[in-house]
């Protein structure tokens, strides 16, 4: 995501930190540095020459000296990037609440719809979805597909050509839901006939939020595009989708904070769980490389259901690990999307250099480990000790799930420190704390054992 982008400011703040002297030829190498990349990213030159002049300012005002000077700059550059990127918004739900989605074709409001419901409904929320979509051909279709896949109701009239009669007809089961999600046609280009058709369905539905989900790759079209829509249907948020696949992104998120729209989801990848409330602070941290664990605990929640996450917390609080729990968060791990994504969110791994080959290996070591335990006899997973006392054990299940015996004698070593760790933990919290030294010692042993 932005990655061009993020490189650039990584370069940029070491710079400015690294550097003994902030003098004129340094201060205009990293003004060069940044503006390229903020346009490459398809920000506004005029927003860019701004804020870029602003920094140039205060970086060669004297009456700011040494240390205090660089922390000053590297605040004012980021305090900057956040006025770009607007404030954050933050959707609270009431007892009914109704989302309306609207956009022109392509934008992704149907698949969107499906992230939305997914989101939601592992924090606990009833959930449905309604087609109003009546031009597109299977777009009804399309949504009954995406919201059965994720077990959530779905309402479609795949005959009736008037949405507001769609609307009336499932007006009694829509108020049995605490979240109704609204899927509303697009058109090529933002018409009179589609915003009176908005209009119409927002006069009905009373929407409590209105969102306009828009490709990232749009770039700054996305300002008119905002504006238009704010207008005519005042819209309360926008939906970036498909920022993981353009180097343009900066233009529609920087865009709507012109505009004030504010962005409060953005689309990250294909999957359910690859949709993001969008921070402007955590955004920066991650493009900064300093990682984003708001997002991270965030996509824990949208892969894994509130009671399973309560269910395991309580089991880790007695102690109790299995195979199996371990199963369970390989697979969860896997709808989390792919290694290099999940390490971009951790602090302090944002700027590591951890080679690709190292994370594919990684990546496929998981996907053995979980198909050896589906291999597994109940009572091997419940007490995979057995499996040390009996080699014969490890070779069948190494020939069941296509895997070799030292992935499985990997496997095994990986449960018994992760085993440790949450033992390590249950100790600590009957305790209340532990002494530095104790805990100097635990970094060490599994520190020791974690690899790549």
């Amino acid at each position: 995501m932005l990655e061009k982008l993020s490189n650039a400011l990584k370069k940029t703040t070491d710079k400015i930190a690294n550097a003994i002297f902030l003098d004129k030829n340094l201060v205009d190498s990293i003004i060069k540095d940044l503006q390229r990349a903020l346009i490459e990213a398809d920000v506004n030159v005029s927003l860019v020459l701004q804020i870029t002049q602003k920094i140039k300012k205060e970086a060669l005002d004297e009456r700011i000296k040494g240390l205090e000077k660089k922390e000053h700059i590297i605040k004012l550059l980021h305090d900057e990037l956040i006025s770009l990127l607007g404030e954050k918004r933050e959707i609270k739900l009431d007892k009914h609440n109704v989302f309306m989605l609207a956009g022109l074709y392509g934008a992704g409001k149907t698949t969107t719809i499906a992230k939305l419901a997914s989101y939601y409904a592992k924090r606990g929320n009833k959930v449905c979805a309604i087609g109003l979509d009546v031009h597109r051909p299977a777009a009804s279709e399309q949504l009954r597909q995406a919201c059965s896949k994720l077990n959530i109701a779905v309402f479609i009239s795949p005959e009736e050509k008037d949405p507001k009669k769609i609307l009336k007809k499932y007006e009694k089961e829509l108020k049995d839901y605490n979240l109704v999600l609204i899927d509303t046609a697009g058109r090529d280009s933002l018409s009179e006939d589609l915003i009176k058709e908005i209009k119409d369905i927002s006069k009905l539905a009373k929407p409590t939020e209105t969102f306009l989900v828009m490709p990232a790759d749009i770039g700054q079209t996305a300002k008119k595009q905002a504006e238009v829509f704010k207008q005519a249907i005042n819209i309360t948020g926008v939906i970036i989708t498909r920022m993981d696949s353009t180097a343009k992104a900066g233009g529609a998120l920087t865009a709507c904070a012109e505009v004030k729209a504010p962005v409060v989801f953005i689309g990250t990848g294909e999957k359910p769980a690859d949709l993001e409330v969008f921070n402007p602070e955590s955004f920066l941290s991650r493009l900064l490389g300093m990682g984003d664990l708001e997002a991270l605990m965030d996509k824990i929640h949208s892969v894994v259901d509130k009671s399973q996450i309560e269910k395991t917390q309580k089991q880790l609080e007695e102690g109790k690990f299995t195979l199996r729990d371990l199963q369970a968060q390989l697979e969860s791990m896997e709808s989390l999307g792919s290694m290099d994504k999940l390490i971009g969110l951790i602090p302090g791994l944002g700027k590591a250099k951890i080679p690709d080959e190292a994370m594919n290996v990684q990546q496929e070591k998981m996907k053995h480990w979980k198909h050896a335990i589906s291999s597994m006899t109940n009572e091997e997973i419940e007490n995979p000790e057995v499996l040390e006392k009996q080699t014969s054990r490890i070779q069948r299940i190494a020939k069941g799930s296509g895997t070799s015996t030292s992935d499985i004698r990997a496997l095994i070593k990986q449960y018994k420190m992760l085993k440790e760790m949450i033992k390590s933990q249950s100790k600590i919290a009957e305790g209340g704390s532990l002494d530095q030294k104790t805990m100097m010692k635990l970094a060490k042993k599994f520190g020791r054992k974690m690899r790549f």
